[in-house]
């Protein structure tokens, strides 16, 4: 099995992988990385790159093919699953971080060692609208802890800011909606927001450091998490996450 780490949890977020590479071997599973990983193409087929998106997965499927694919991002997981068969006619073996973690969970191949206090789950855009997948974090979350729902949540969830180049293109827009899904979050009581995308993630936490944050946010400022984080933390007498 190939884990692709993918850009952002790679380059920004190293936390992200760090405790997924420790849940594999937690698990006993025989796992590789690849040295020069590239990109899946993504953010250039949801930003209209599309020439340059197709030469860089080309690339990124010869290094991948045959191989069962485990990745931590939502974008990378849809664009395997689904534009890499569309685009390229190139089917590629993905698994998302939260399938396996389900799977691992399922057949006794990790054991968490303790509960966890309760959380609130935000449904990244990929994973959630794009390929309906909603209630496998939940599921693994739940082998854990209790989740208090946000308002909007599930097919309903607020975006958090980052997909489709809004980022790159309306910096402030994207804060906005981050700050406006923080407030969701707070709003649970919750002290830990977890999520399974790596851009959720980096928009979320930007927005909650920025000097705009809305009243509030600063005092109840909550961690935000990968789900590979959290699951970790139930590991706390063999590993710190």
């Amino acid at each position: 099995m190939i884990y692709f780490r993918g850009c952002l949890s790679r380059e920004k977020l190293k936390e992200i992988p760090r405790a997924t590479e420790k849940l594999l071997e937690i698990a006993n599973i025989d796992y590789k990385v690849l040295e020069d990983e590239g990109c899946c193409g993504s953010v250039l087929l949801r930003t209209g790159f599309v020439d340059d998106a197709l030469e860089i997965m080309q690339d990124t499927y010869e290094d991948v093919k045959g191989e069962r694919v485990l990745v931590s991002c939502a974008g990378c997981y849809m664009t395997f699953k689904e534009d890499y068969p569309e685009l390229l006619g190139k089917k590629v073996d993905v698994i998302h971080t939260s399938h396996l973690f389900q799977e691992l969970l399922k057949n006794g191949k990790i054991n968490p060692s303790m509960d966890l206090d309760a959380v609130t789950y935000h449904d990244p855009c990929h994973l959630g609208r794009h390929m309906g997948e909603y209630e496998t974090p939940r599921q693994v979350i739940k082998s854990l802890s209790k989740i208090i729902e946000m308002d909007s949540n599930r097919e309903n969830s607020r975006c958090c800011g980052a997909g489709g180049g809004v980022r790159s293109a309306f910096p402030d827009l994207s804060s906005e909606i981050a700050r406006m899904r923080l407030e969701d979050a707070v709003k649970t009581g919750a002290q830990r927001l977890v999520t399974c995308c790596p851009f959720c993630i980096h928009n979320l936490k930007t927005a909650q450091e920025s000097p705009g944050t809305r009243e509030g946010l600063q005092d109840d400022e909550m961690d935000i998490l990968d789900l590979s984080q959290f699951l970790l933390l139930a590991f706390k007498t063999e590993a710190e996450p």
